[in-house]
């Protein structure tokens, strides 16, 4: 009777540690749920907020265009060069050649109009004259000394394009003279080319702000703020000419008629 009762006792005891132990793995099978679930939703609710935030800052939903602006102009400078040489057995007679030379070319364009403020003369430059000797074989047999050879430079440089433009086109009076003279032809500028960029610019964005625009309006979609902003470079080019534009940006200054160009690319963000 005494070790039935004990075996009894023994039997609950163990029941009841069981139940205990079940209840504990249990409720930590329910906590390692209960977590494994929260950081699901976690996850799930970065990963949406990601592809949210793409597709709201994603550049393939803004919208990129260019502008462009361009204007005729009319150069109101001129600079116009001109280059004389002379020869002399000895250096002083060489230099009082070519000082006479300047004299002649000076009183030449003082009377086609040009006033002494709009002329320049460079500094003279001067090199040796060397004649190589041959025998009658036709053999090297030396060298010497045959005079020197001057060149000097004239610039013209003027706001009376329409003058300076005339004088350069007729130095028949100089070659009468028996001066050698070679003319190069005529650079133009335009003094106020800043302000002219500066005007150009407004336009070129406004050009493209109207473009960004039509496109927002057209796909049913709203800009909402600039994202970046690029100028490109400027090409001044000759009117109505087939002159090439060039990466680093074009500067004619063989036209007086000239026509300059601008681009401005926009990009703005949409919704």
């Amino acid at each position: 009777m005494l070790g039935n009762a004990y075996q009894d006792e023994n039997n609950t005891s163990t029941t009841e540690e069981n139940k205990r132990s079940f209840k504990k793995l249990l409720s930590t099978s329910v906590i390692i749920a209960l977590i494994a679930g929260i950081s699901a939703i976690i996850c799930v609710s970065i990963f949406s907020g990601s592809l949210t935030s793409y597709k709201k800052y994603s550049t393939g939903n803004g919208i990129t265009v260019t502008g462009s602006a361009s204007c005729d102009f009319e150069s109101d400078l001129i600079v116009w060069r001109g280059n004389f040489f002379a020869y002399g057995q000895t250096p002083k007679t060489a230099y009082k050649s070519i000082k006479s030379n300047a004299d002649v070319i000076k009183d030449y364009l003082i009377e086609n109009g040009i006033t002494e403020s709009e002329l320049s003369f460079s500094s003279v430059s001067i090199s040796q004259r060397w004649v190589t000797e041959y025998n009658d074989d036709g053999k090297r047999i030396g060298e010497y000394l045959d005079g020197y050879d001057l060149s000097q430079t004239v610039t013209v440089t003027s706001d009376d394009v329409d003058k300076v433009d005339a004088v350069s086109r007729d130095i028949t009076k100089l070659l009468e003279s028996n001066i050698e003279f070679e003319s190069d032809s005529p650079e133009y500028y335009y003094t106020k080319l800043d302000e002219l960029k500066l005007d150009l610019i407004e336009q070129a964005t406004a050009n493209a702000k109207a473009r960004v625009d039509i496109i927002a309006e057209g796909t049913k979609s709203h800009t909402t703020k600039l994202l970046t902003a690029n100028l490109g470079v400027f090409q001044i080019t000759a009117q109505n000419s087939n002159s090439e534009y060039s990466y680093g940006g074009a500067f004619d200054t063989s036209s007086r008629s000239k026509t300059a160009t601008i681009t401005v690319k926009l990009n703005y963000a949409t919704n």
